[in-house]
Order: C-alpha cells, then sequence, then structure tokens
C-alpha cells in the first residue's frame, strides 16, 4: 500500500526546491485542489492504486534525473527543466479516473469488487493535454513541451496512425527521448507492469 501523504510532501519538497519558475504555486495549487495525489495511475496494469499517479510521477522524476546526470553528469544538467517534465507529464489524469464497482464471480459466488474506469472531463488528449494544463500556470519552454507531450512515445495514439512527428521530435530534442525512456522504465521496471494500459 502506498503512503500517500509521504509522497504528497515528497513531491511537493522536489517541486518546491528545483523548480523557481513563475506560476509553481497556482500549479501546486490546481494539483491539490484534485484527486492528483490520491488518483491511481492506470485503471489496472502499473500502480492502479490509490496514490498511484503520484507514486509513477516520482518514479519517473528518479529514473529521468539519473538519464540526465549518466549522459550530461550533474553540473552540466537544468534539474528545473528535469523536475518540470518528470513532476508534471501526467497532469492530464487529474480527474480521470473513477471508482466503481462490478460484479465478479468468486468461488462460485457473486461478490461486489471495486475497480477504476475512465471519465475523462476533458477529452483533449494525454501529452498534449498536460502541456496545455501546465501552461495555464507556468509557461514550458519548447523542449519541455515537446518532450512532455510525446513522452508515450509510440504507445502515444498520435503515434498508431502513420504520423512520424514523435520520431521527429525525438531526433530534435533529447530531452524527450529521456523523457519517454524516464515513463518506460519506471512504468516496466519499478513498477513491473507488464501489458500496455494508459
Amino acid at each position: 500500500m502506498l503512503d500517500i501523504e509521504t509522497n504528497k510532501e515528497e513531491f511537493l519538497r522536489i517541486a518546491r526546491e528545483n523548480i523557481k519558475r513563475e506560476g509553481l504555486e497556482g500549479l501546486l495549487g490546481f494539483l491539490e485542489s484534485t484527486d492528483f495525489f490520491t488518483a491511481p495511475c492506470s485503471t489496472r496494469f502499473h500502480l492502479a492504486e490509490k496514490g498511484g499517479l503520484c507514486q509513477h510521477s516520482l518514479n519517473v522524476y528518479d529514473r529521468l534525473l539519473r538519464l540526465a546526470v549518466d549522459e550530461y553528469g550533474e553540473d552540466n544538467l537544468n534539474l528545473e527543466t528535469i523536475t518540470i517534465c518528470a513532476l508534471f507529464h501526467d497532469v492530464c489524469k487529474c480527474c480521470y479516473y473513477k471508482e466503481s464497482t462490478r460484479n465478479v464471480k468468486e468461488n462460485g459466488v457473486w461478490v461486489e469488487k471495486p475497480y477504476y474506469t475512465v471519465e475523462d472531463a476533458l477529452p483533449y488528449g494525454h501529452g498534449e493535454k498536460s502541456v496545455y494544463i501546465i501552461n495555464g500556470y507556468m509557461r514550458l519552454t519548447r523542449e519541455e513541451a515537446i518532450a512532455i507531450n510525446w513522452h508515450m512515445g509510440g504507445f502515444d495514439a498520435r503515434a498508431q496512425g502513420s504520423s512520424s512527428t514523435y520520431s521527429d521530435a525525438y531526433s530534435k530534442y533529447p530531452l524527450a527521448v529521456f523523457m519517454h525512456m524516464a515513463d518506460v522504465m519506471a512504468t516496466y521496471i519499478d513498477e513491473q507492469r507488464g501489458e500496455n494500459d494508459d
């Protein structure tokens, strides 16, 4: 079981220590007014439990920071940019999942079990929705916006067609590549997920 309050405190501490950009407190206030810190990260796969979204964001932060340090060294990375991209890449999932129940047969008996379903209050997409929400409070650089926008890589619904836009983004912005890698590593290694999910 995740420690929701400890994770929330850690998320806020990292954000406030590493980000000095105007609008940060407005964005954090927005997150606190939503279910961001208590929401799951998915409906049934990786961190599909209360507090999973915040835990995933912290996992991505750890992974992205390690990738950036390995590539550029501690003295040559932009910690503010790394923090913004990692912590806020999935703000699109605020007010996105709803708790519901369904009947499941266990030992020949029907029992009511809780589960998460999707109820998208702002159907704007995924990465692009996160960029939209963040930019409502804090101005992103072009590199940050592209890294957040394309953090799903080939799993993004827009990439399922024949669009090569995310490939072009990766060619021009290495941070976007690292962001995708950090998201995948957190999901499949740290969170031990085995199937595709949102």
